[in-house]
């Protein structure tokens, strides 16, 4: 293949993305808002800002996520919040591991879920962390 028909087909693959994102959004299917509902809101709050009911049961106040960008340049870490959502790297800085590790979970779920079908769990844990951090950017201050 060239270069140019490999750029044209990673164009098209974005904008099949982006019509089906918009697609499931206008159909009522956020699945980044839901990730985040079943299973951040109940810490960093349904807000995002770091006041969830469960905080009171913290030993380390959770972080206000609606300004991680702010933080960040007005650039959102999404690596260092992918590593963090996931759990499988210790993220300097994050401190010891208080938030739970939501990429084993989401691994155990997708094998409950797909048992005797062939799948690859990791593009399963990949859909939903990446869904979640495209929520996560949408409620960025600005």
């Amino acid at each position: 293949m060239t270069k140019r028909t490999l750029k044209l087909s990673g164009l098209a693959i974005a904008l099949c993305l982006a019509a089906g994102g918009a697609w499931a959004q206008a159909k009522g299917a956020d699945l980044g808002q839901r990730e985040y509902m079943a299973n951040c809101a109940s810490c960093h709050g349904a807000n995002g800002k770091g006041q969830g009911p469960n905080v009171e049961f913290l030993k380390k106040s959770p972080p206000d996520l609606t300004v991680l960008a702010k933080n960040n340049g007005g650039i959102l870490p999404a690596a260092r919040l992918y590593e963090s959502i996931d759990g499988s790297k210790d993220v300097a800085g994050h401190g010891t591991r208080d938030m739970p590790t939501w990429g084993f979970d989401y691994r155990v779920k997708a094998a409950e879920y797909y048992m005797d079908v062939p799948y690859n769990p990791e593009v399963y844990v990949r859909g939903k962390i990446l869904s979640l951090i495209e929520y996560i950017n949408r409620i960025q201050v600005k």
